[in-house]
Formats: C-alpha cells, sequence, structure tokens
C-alpha cells in the first residue's frame, strides 16, 4: 500500500498487511490532530520504505515528554514517524488504495480523552498507553 501527505510532495510505500488501527485520544494527539485524536497504524520498520520527499520532512520534539511529531513543511500533513527503533507509526488518514480490511482494534489514553469525545466502536479501549503495539 502507498501513503502521501496532502500536496503529495512526501510519499512512502508499506510492505505489510495492515489490518489494526489504534486510535490515541491523549492531549497531546489532540492537539496535534485539531480533533479527538489521531489515527495511527503501525508496521515493522523494515516493512516500510519512503518513495520520495524526505527532504520536505520536519520534526518536533514536545518539551518534557517523549513524543516526536513529523510533518510535511509544504502542506503541514502529519507523517510516519518512528515511535522506538523498530516500529513506524502511520498516519491512518494519508493511506491509499484498499483499506477495507482495516477496523479500529484499540483506543489508547482514553482516561485522558475529550469529555465530547464519543467512542462509538469496537475497539478495546486503554485508559493510559498500549505498550505492545504489534510490529
Amino acid at each position: 500500500m502507498k501513503g502521501a501527505c496532502n500536496c503529495g510532495a512526501v510519499a512512502f510505500r508499506v510492505d505489510a498487511d495492515l489490518r489494526d488501527v489504534y486510535v490515541c485520544h491523549c492531549s497531546i494527539c489532540r492537539r496535534y490532530s485539531g480533533a479527538q485524536g489521531i489515527a495511527v497504524v503501525v508496521v515493522p520498520n523494515a516493512a516500510f520504505a519512503w518513495l520520495h520527499g524526505q527532504d520536505n520532512i520536519r520534526s518536533w520534539d514536545k518539551p518534557g515528554a517523549d513524543w516526536q511529531a513529523h510533518f510535511c513543511v509544504t502542506c503541514g500533513s502529519a507523517l510516519p514517524g518512528p515511535n522506538d527503533p523498530d516500529r513506524m507509526f502511520i498516519p491512518a488518514g494519508l493511506l491509499d488504495g484498499d483499506d477495507a480490511g482495516m477496523a479500529v482494534a484499540h483506543h489508547i489514553w482514553v482516561g485522558s480523552k475529550a469529555a465530547w469525545d464519543e467512542i462509538g466502536d469496537d475497539g478495546q479501549q486503554h485508559p493510559e498507553g498500549f505498550g505492545s503495539a504489534p510490529g
């Protein structure tokens, strides 16, 4: 499956079976996305490859937190980033192609979700993080 930012300056390929979507509801992800959180798929780094545009990627570290944002310098789209040495966290909305097999499997940090955020699917809810995301 391939994916890209809004303007197409940055593109990537994923060579993995994508099924589980993780939605983070923490305050950092809410501010980053401007919504109830951010939905991502998690793949091993070996299953991910940049196709073009790496020079268009910028990163920002949240002071005092173990969190980094990656985004396109042209359009501002959130971009994939490694959150640990082994896995790539890919915003699900960037993916092109057949996502029919994908579904929300886990909601994380629901203990800090916004009061107006109503979770309406069957994804398992975790009050805090979910440290064993596959990949």
